[in-house]
């Protein structure tokens, strides 16, 4: 089964400031040792700039504030 989805303003350019091993770790030319964590640091950096700009500051749901 194909599922198809259009992710809005997909050509959107971002920037992300990664270490020269980061980049190398997350483009497959390099594999680094198991127990380092370069390309887990590398993958945070971008899933966190993603994340900033996929939800606005002002769409996030504030926990601290809802009565629970």
């Amino acid at each position: 089964m194909n599922a198809s989805f259009a992710i809005p303003n997909g050509d959107e350019t971002i920037t992300v400031e990664l270490t020269l091993k980061e980049a190398m770790a997350l483009s497959g030319g390099i594999r680094f040792r198991p127990e380092s964590k370069i390309a887990l640091s590398a993958k945070k950096k971008v899933r966190k700039v993603l994340e900033r700009k996929m939800i606005p500051d002002g769409d996030r749901i504030s926990y601290h504030s809802l009565d629970v």
